[in-house]
């Protein structure tokens, strides 16, 4: 029985990985500024200042968000960052903030861009531990970590990197998409163990610098592999996750301070002093986290309790707020939901996501233009899944099928369900303009020779009334020389199904035979 299927290649795959440009390819040698060693650098200074200055803004959202509360504590945040800045091998555009997280976490990207969170300020005993963290951090900016992972990254991978991410908020794990998901992955890093050693190192020596004693490394480290063992979860989910502790890393910096020499400023009594709002306001922070567990246990009334509990402790907060809208959300009272996020929104205007759960109460509430406002502006600080995917519902309804196109194809790059559905949407919509680039199609022999056009369906809807064309072509020269009148498929076919038609007064006697001839999809319906 001879038979061939050919099938096209799967038409949609849509932003699953992000393209780094294929300048990046440009293969060069340099010298690192930290290590003075000579190294294989493919990513420019200039594009490492780029892409830092780009995904800042995105990864913080996507972490968070900056905490605003005390402009005072992250204005000392930003002066230790700068004395460090001054020593170091390397002079960048160095930015410091503090995030609004409990998880005890600090990163930093590529160009300088350094953040800390403000979970990790509760852990700290002076300001030397926060210099030693800064000047950590610091060193991998400096001797391009950073940039070494994206261009392993490109190396292994042909010129793409896999995104991952998670965010603070676990509603809003893996619904990050277009280019903020490098932020977000950007700010997740990990480094291999050469990395973290020279950042230790390294980040010692700019303490020392810097006035700081780098004893403080040493038993900051110490500290750091008591919490591992004790498998304390705050820890294992930030900073351990990155930067892991390890009782050869305390021995390395005990053997670097030898070589660096103790002495300097601790600054504990500094330190506590500009801490100490935050740290009276911790509680307020805790009851808030356990709210947050609490609703994603379904347990309204105890998220409720401890939302007021934190607003009473630090009313100031817009996260709180936030968290009461997202109750009233989870129990179907989106016209409730509005006025807490309305608050939030007016306390902390430029975090995303009270912006977007706005969007989606006020789409709940059939008030299509007040959501693609709130959808917009969601979307501009940290572009979401779900904020594409209602902009395309809210385009669709009115009839401008190019803008709902655009945005389900970004939410669809979502691995969730409601990636999945944006999948769904943008195929419904584009596959009856478009069948070829969607529906697979080949042809196949019989034991007797009679030919048949097959189509198959990899899609997520279900077509119908298939209409098809089968071309001949001429084996020396490889050009068309006879098609068929066009062909009909009248079954349904549903996903991951396949049907065929038989082609009229045609055989085929051998395989060879059989390749010449192609199956052109002219035309298809959906099953609505």
């Amino acid at each position: 029985m001879l038979k061939k299927y050919s099938v096209l290649s799967h038409p949609f795959k849509w932003l699953g990985y992000l393209v780094i440009s294929a300048s990046l390819m440009l293969s060069s040698c340099g010298t690192n500024p930290v290590t003075k060693k000579r190294e294989f650098q493919v990513v420019s200074e200039s594009q490492e200042i780029a892409i830092g200055t780009q995904n800042y803004g995105p990864a913080r959202q996507s972490q968070g968000g900056d905490y605003t509360i005390d402009p005072e504590l992250t204005a000392y945040v930003q002066s230790i960052g700068n004395k460090l800045a001054a020593v170091s091998d390397r002079k960048l555009p160095y930015e410091f903030v503090v995030i609004n997280d409990s998880i005890p976490n600090a990163w930093a990207m590529p160009g300088g861009k350094i953040a800390f969170n403000r979970g990790l300020l509760y852990e700290l005993k002076n300001e030397a531990e926060l210099a030693a963290v800064m000047g950590h951090e610091m060193v991998h900016a400096a001797a391009r970590h950073g940039a070494k992972n994206m261009e392993r990254g490109v190396l292994m991978q042909g010129a793409m990197i896999a995104v991952g991410m998670a965010t603070q908020d676990n509603n809003y794990s893996n619904l990050i998409v277009g280019g903020a998901q490098l932020g977000a992955q950007l700010a997740t890093s990990k480094y291999g163990r050469d990395a973290e050693s020279e950042a230790d190192l390294y980040g010692m020596q700019y303490m020392k610098k810097a006035g700081y004693d780098p004893t403080a490394a040493v038993t900051l480290q110490e500290t750091f592999v008591r919490l591992s063992a004790n498998k304390q979860s705050n820890f294992i989910e930030g900073l351990f996750a990155s930067h892991p502790p390890s009782a050869a890393r305390v021995a390395a910096n005990r053997a670097n301070l030898a070589k660096i020499g103790a002495g300097g400023e601790l600054g504990a009594e500094t330190y506590a002093k500009k801490v100490a709002k935050l740290k009276s306001t911790k509680a307020a922070y805790m009851a808030y986290d356990e709210g947050v567990k609490a609703l994603t246990e379904k347990n309204t009334e105890k998220a409720t309790t401890l939302a007021k509990q934190a607003i009473a402790g630090e009313p100031r907060e817009a996260r709180f707020q936030e968290l009461l809208g997202d109750i009233a959300m989870s129990q179907k009272k989106p016209a409730e939901a509005l006025k807490f996020y309305d608050k939030a929104i007016a306390l902390q205007p430029d975090y995303f996501k009270p912006h977007v759960q706005s969007g989606i109460a006020l789409f709940n509430l059939d008030r299509k233009a007040e959501a693609e406002k709130s959808l917009l502006q969601a979307n501009k600080l940290l572009p979401t899944a779900p904020g594409h995917y209602l902009l395309g519902k809210i385009a669709e309804d009115r009839g401008d099928l190019n803008s709902a196109l655009k945005n389900y194809q970004v939410a669809a790059s979502s691995n969730s369900e409601i990636g999945k559905q944006s999948t769904a949407d943008f195929v419904r919509l584009d596959l009856p303009q478009h069948p070829e680039k969607y529906l697979k199609s080949g042809v196949l022999a019989d034991g007797a020779g009679n030919l048949f056009a097959v189509v198959e369906n990899p899609t997520p809807v279900t077509v119908r009334r298939v209409q098809l064309r089968v071309i001949q072509y001429d084996p020396r020269t490889g050009r068309a020389v006879g098609q068929s009148q066009p062909m009909m498929v009248n079954t349904t076919i549903a996903q991951n199904q396949r049907a065929q038609v038989a082609v009229s007064g045609v055989r085929v006697k051998t395989q060879q035979e059989l390749q010449l001839y192609k199956v052109v999809v002219e035309g298809a319906e959906l099953v609505r």
